[in-house]
């Protein structure tokens, strides 16, 4: 069973920057698709980026184009958002969430693997 586990998470001011990692606790398993979303209170739970592992192909939400980007580390089995230009609308808990499959799913439900979480907080 692969685990993904966030951090990055914090209270940024609004224009900044943070980082997100995602780390795969398997280093003989690791799903195709890597991907980020994002739950506000009383809001679902939303696609924000998705990466196919074996070829760097990426994806991106309308609201996060150019503003965010999404990579990966080989070595470390690792996923990273980096997110600037932050929004208060930005705020929200950030999962990391895996699947194996050919195409980059955007619904949450097609996930198997989730990680706990992360909280940013953007300030006005």
């Amino acid at each position: 069973q692969v685990q993904l586990v966030e951090s990055g998470g914090g209270l940024v001011q609004t224009g900044g920057s943070l980082r997100l990692t995602c780390a795969a606790s398997s280093h003989t398993f690791r799903p195709f698709i890597m991907a980020w979303f994002r739950q506000a209170p009383g809001k679902e739970r939303e696609f924000v980026s998705g990466l196919l592992w074996s070829t760097g192909n990426t994806l991106y939400a309308d609201s996060v184009k150019g503003r965010f980007s999404i990579s990966r580390d080989n070595a470390k089995n690792a996923v990273y958002l980096q997110m600037n230009g932050l929004k208060p609308e930005d705020t929200s808990i950030y999962y990391c969430a895996g699947q194996n499959s050919a195409i980059i799913p955007t619904t949450p439900s097609m996930y198997r693997f989730w990680g706990q979480g992360t909280q940013v907080t953007v300030s006005p």
